[in-house]
């Protein structure tokens, strides 16, 4: 893919958060990694959805240097460098601040699986990062906030959960490419919006129980899965 190809791809995809109103105002952006790894396109910082256009894309390497673009690049922008630095599989990540998903990361609260469409998604909880230290916000405050996120996933695998609650802040979702880093952030606000609806409805309600969450995700995304149609 070519950085023109990637700029049209990493547009589309950030319009996409728009249209699926997971994103107020120019709260939210979406970023691409070429295929050799070697930078990313992502959102300029603060340029509304409707005027933007693939040329307003910037160019960044992975050291944070702009390389194309005549506008600064999103403020975000080293969270999703750290990303992609830690998480090899990773090929595009997205950022909203979607209301149900913050309302979660402000509770300081993992979101917990309770049914199938979760597990269609996340093999699991969409994990709640620790709080950032005054440090670390001192310091190199978008950096650490990739930090906290990487670190959250010390034990977990990333691929199986593409996505975290920032504490206090909002949701990070990722994946082989900029399109199912959207997915993932798109169907976390849903997934958010029914866990809500789950506790209201039952406040005791169960998790979904193992055996039905991992036949779920494993449909979708396990080497036998049967989800959707084959490439044949």
């Amino acid at each position: 893919m070519t950085v023109a190809e990637l700029r049209e791809v990493v547009w589309t995809q950030n319009l996409r958060l728009w249209e699926a109103g997971v994103v107020t105002l120019t709260w939210g952006n979406v970023s691409g990694l070429l295929p050799d790894r070697s930078a990313m396109i992502i959102k300029p910082s603060g340029v509304p959805y409707a005027d933007l256009h693939p040329e307003h894309l910037v160019l960044v390497d992975l050291d944070g240097s702009v390389l194309d673009g005549n506008l600064r690049p999103s403020s975000d922008t080293a969270t999703h460098l750290e990303i992609y630095r830690s998480f090899p599989t990773v090929g595009g990540v997205a950022h909203s601040h979607s209301p149900c998903a913050v309302s979660w990361a402000q509770g300081r609260r993992e979101i917990p699986c309770f049914g199938t469409t979760h597990a269609d998604h996340f093999c699991g909880p969409v994990p709640v990062t620790r709080p950032l230290t005054a440090a670390e916000v001192e310091t190199d405050y978008e950096r650490e906030t990739g930090r906290v996120i990487v670190e959250c996933f010390a034990d977990a695998d990333p691929v199986a959960v593409p996505g975290v609650l920032v504490a206090g802040h909002g949701p990070f979702t990722w994946g082989a490419d900029a399109a199912a880093a959207t997915d993932n952030t798109i169907a976390l606000e849903a997934i958010a919006e029914m866990a809500f609806g789950t506790m209201k409805a039952n406040p005791e309600a169960p998790t979904l129980e193992r055996h039905v969450l991992d036949k779920h995700y494993q449909r979708k995304h396990g080497a036998d899965a049967y989800y959707g149609q084959s490439d044949d």
